[in-house]
């Protein structure tokens, strides 16, 4: 047990490193300076934040990419909430992203090349054709129905809040689900998925890179 937590870990730091923190703290300061300060306190305290966010990673040389998608999020959602007059229009991004990623979800169960063999491809850089083999897609497939289920019912929950102007209600929620919930998603899609690979008995990558016939010895880590 302790080695399997040794590398949910190093495979976690490896993959999301400080991303989850740009996306995590400015909507928790939004809510809290919204409900101490008021709505435009709120939001400028919002963007110093992803600002300072983005130094922090030029003075660490860590990658800009996160760092700024989070200070252009929050320009969006300064945007909106100028435009509607409702604080809870700051929120209006997440709830649409959260739907676009149901809508990937499901196009990429249709088209065969499932979700999260894409987000393990761009994280990874593994060979792409890799996640098509037969004993190797079922894995992701799967996963990715568990995805759709996550973002589905996310979805309908944020829309609900934002529909009944509950501003206060919202920020939790996409607080909540968007750090905890989505750090436990992440660990059991690792978990069955890389239980799910062994027990398909398909290629490593390596196996399948060097053509290896089978049997397989399959993939010990990573998903």
């Amino acid at each position: 047990m302790p080695s399997k937590l040794t590398e949910l870990k190093e495979e976690f730091r490896a993959v999301l490193g400080a991303r989850l923190v740009d996306a995590l703290l400015p909507p928790v300061i939004f809510l809290i300076a919204n409900a101490i300060w008021g709505l435009s306190f709120a939001m400028w305290a919002a963007l110093g934040l992803s600002v300072l966010l983005g130094i922090r990673r030029v003075r660490r040389n860590e990658p800009l990419t996160y760092g700024l998608f989070g200070v252009f999020s929050v320009l969006l959602a300064i945007g909106l909430v100028t435009l509607l007059g409702r604080a809870e229009s700051f929120f209006l991004p997440g709830v649409l992203s959260g739907g676009l990623t149901v809508a990937l979800c499901l196009l990429s169960l249709l088209l065969g090349r499932p979700l999260t063999a894409w987000s393990s491809f761009i994280s990874r850089r593994w060979d792409l054709a890799w996640y098509w083999h037969p004993r190797v897609r079922p894995a992701y497939t799967e996963t990715t129905l568990l995805w759709t289920l996550f973002f589905g019912v996310k979805f309908w929950w944020q829309l609900t809040l934002y529909q009944g102007g509950d501003a206060e209600s919202l920020a939790w929620v996409q607080s909540l689900t968007g750090f905890p919930a989505l750090l436990l998603l992440l660990v059991i899609t690792y978990l069955y998925g890389t239980w799910r690979l062994q027990n398909l008995q398909g290629p490593s990558l390596d196996e399948f890179k060097e053509n290896v016939p089978a049997p397989w010895t399959g993939q010990q880590r990573g998903f």
